[in-house]
């Protein structure tokens, strides 16, 4: 199957290049680019940087805001790959801008499991659950099983960081059996997600002392990486697969893959190709061959000089290996020279097990040359360190202890909210419509019945049943699109209107022209309860009253929704809930419990200061006469609802 697609995938590349090479029309170019960028981001980073550059001076002077939205997602994959985490974290927030403002459901649900990716290798574990939260929610809108797996993939790395490796295998597993059960055919990036989740599986596998599963899973990525032309980071794999053959004693194996990244031209990551060559000195001094061996270590030792300040660790197990050989050879003086220099970067690292090490290493030299007294003192050297890596090693078990809890935590916390507003919103929806609203709108239809107005009769039983049907239909929902909550709302104002209040109470709802209605969803039926108390407390005994809904965008997550009445004013209304035994019967149950609802829905999104339902008086300012009262009530915005047919991938 590799074969196959790689074959295909090798043939397309070509014709794109070859339209590439014959085309002189920029916006053609654009496009082909886009194409080649795609590809070439997982398969040869040199090329996409070089392509990224015409992309990037061509919409310059042609705005393609799609185009620059993948441009910036290239380059944040780009450096995201090459350790470039703060390049790559400036690239993510530019494309996130841009998708908030018109990217689809699927490009932004994406970019969240890449970002969440981001905030795993720089070990801001805590945001990259927070992300991956946020694709959940936006896969629940739109589902993608791509994309759903991917998730699982990134959530599996989340778990191996928090040191829970079965939940890791579990995820990791099921991530791989729904990618490679796509009904559609994989993409080149489904194949770079196959690659992370066998590399993870290796790594798990190696720490829990299973050899040959690891070498199995590493040499999974290695065949796909090779047949798929997936060779960003080829050049760690076959360090990986080297290492795990070490580990188990095979030599001649681990040599041949230590090789193999040496040689590899096509992976621009120096860094493997040093490890590779230090670890393949370390086999030849296993074979004795010295001369062979320092060779290679100082070949290790000057690609790492070019980042000194990023490989203490390296420059100390480089020079550890040559103490062992100039050991070997007799040269007391050169052995602990190159012993004293490991020591010396080992401390530069704090490397306490590094450090209790190679002193172990100097008091048994010592002992061995009859310098008792600095093999006592680098003996000390060694308890003392030695100590100080254990009390370590217990304090970052602790620390991974602590965070996969906070982690468990958190997701519980979320199942826990999600089913409180559930039950809230069962419980509002029970409180939803008061009595007196339907007894009279009822009372109002049989009247038409009985003076044989049978026209509005069926008219308005009519309209009210469809309101009973449409408050049914949505007690089984959680969320809404604001149209069909604005929908329901004028239902039920229009029998207030014309049953109950006989036309002495009018409306007007208002949208402001920058809320798509159709397309943000909201709480379901989360305005209805303060309408009706602004009826019940404000308007009931008017008989000219009016009630004005309002809709504004308050921000990218949030619609304000105002609602102003025209009735007596709330200190009135009290006074007429003491005295008449009609007004004490109606209780605002809705209200109450919708304002937990919202507390509950914008848990997270908001600090606890946030006030999310605001009550003023409206007064006369000379007179201080009541005019109404207004009400300002912030709404979540839960969920984009996109149709299928305008959703688009990003070409990967």
């Amino acid at each position: 199957m590799f074969i196959e697609a790689s074959e295909q995938r090798v043939v397309n590349l070509q014709q794109l290049e070859n339209k590439l090479s014959m085309q002189p029309d920029p916006k053609q170019r654009l496009i082909l680019l886009d194409k080649l960028i795609a590809h070439y981001v997982f398969s040869n980073i040199e090329q996409a940087e070089k392509l990224l550059k015409e992309l990037y001076e061509i919409l310059q002077s042609i705005e393609t805001p799609d185009l620059l939205l993948n441009y910036h997602l290239y380059e944040a994959t780009i450096k995201n790959q090459m350790y470039d985490y703060e390049q790559a974290e400036f690239h993510y927030q530019s494309a996130m801008a841009i998708l908030e403002e018109r990217g689809s459901l699927n490009q932004q649900t994406e970019a969240y499991i890449d970002y969440a990716g981001l905030c795993i290798n720089t070990g801001d574990l805590s945001r990259a659950h927070d992300y991956l939260i946020k694709a959940g929610k936006l896969l629940k809108t739109f589902p993608s099983e791509r994309l759903k797996a991917r998730l699982i993939c990134r959530d599996g790395f989340l778990q191996l960081h928090y040191v829970n490796y079965s939940k890791a295998i579990e995820l990791l597993l099921l991530a791989d059996k729904m990618i490679t059960t796509l009904q559609s055919p994989l993409e080149l990036k489904d194949y770079y997600f196959l690659t992370l989740i066998h590399s993870g599986l290796g790594q798990i596998y190696e720490v829990n002392d299973e050899a040959e599963k690891s070498i199995r899973a590493r040499r999974k990525v290695v065949d796909m990486c090779e047949q798929m032309g997936i060779r960003t980071r080829l050049s760690w794999h076959y360090l990986s697969v080297g290492s795990s053959y070490m580990a188990q004693g095979e030599q001649e194996n681990a040599e041949d893959f230590f090789r193999l990244a040496i040689e590899n031209a096509d992976d621009t990551s120096e860094d493997a190709r040093a490890s590779a060559y230090a670890n393949l000195g370390f086999c030849y001094i296993e074979r004795d061959q010295y001369e062979e061996a320092l060779d290679l270590l100082d070949r290790a030792d000057q690609i790492y000089s070019k980042k000194p300040e990023q490989n203490y660790n390296n420059f100390s197990n480089v020079a550890l290996w040559r103490g062992e050989v100039f050991q070997k050879l007799n040269d007391t003086e050169r052995a602990l020279e190159q012993l004293e220099i490991a020591l010396h970067y080992a401390e530069k690292q704090g490397d306490f097990k590094q450090i209790a090490g190679i002193c172990k290493e100097l008091a048994t030299f010592h002992a061995e040359l009859a310098h008792y007294e600095p093999a006592y003192l680098y003996q000390c050297k060694h308890d003392e360190y030695q100590e100080r890596y254990n009390n370590d090693v217990d304090q970052r078990k602790q620390r991974e202890v602590e965070a996969k809890y906070e982690a468990e935590k958190k997701s519980q916390e979320t199942e826990l909210l999600e089913l409180k507003a559930t039950r809230l919103q069962l419980k509002a929806l029970r409180a939803q419509m008061n009595p007196h609203f339907m007894y009279n709108a009822l009372n109002s239809i049989q009247n038409y019945i009985t003076s044989h107005d049978v026209d509005s009769a069926t008219k308005y039983l009519a309209k009210f049943a469809q309101l009973m049907r449409r408050s049914l239909e949505y007690s089984e929902l959680e969320v809404i699109s604001l149209e069909e909550e604005i929908e329901f709302l004028e239902q039920y104002l229009v029998i207030n209107e014309k049953l109950r209040f006989e036309n002495k109470l009018s409306y007007e709802i208002i949208i402001d022209e920058e809320i798509e209605e159709d397309i943000f969803c909201v709480p379901t039926m989360i305005i209805q309860p303060y309408v009706e108390n602004a009826i019940e407390h404000g308007l009931r005994t008017r008989d000219n009253g009016l009630i004005k809904v309002f809709f504004f965008l308050f921000d990218e997550q949030t619609i304000l929704c105002r609602i102003e009445d025209n009735g007596i004013g709330r200190d009135k209304a009290l006074q007429l809930q003491m005295n008449d035994p009609q007004y004490q019967n109606h209780r605002s149950r809705g209200t109450s419990i919708t304002e937990k609802r919202l507390s509950i829905l914008h848990s997270g999104n908001s600090k606890k200061e946030d006030i999310y339902v605001h009550t003023e008086d409206l007064k006369d300012p000379v007179t201080g006469h009541p005019l109404g009262t207004r009400v300002e009530i912030k709404i979540p915005v839960l969920e984009i609802k996109v149709s299928p047919s305008s959703q688009t991938t990003s070409p990967l």
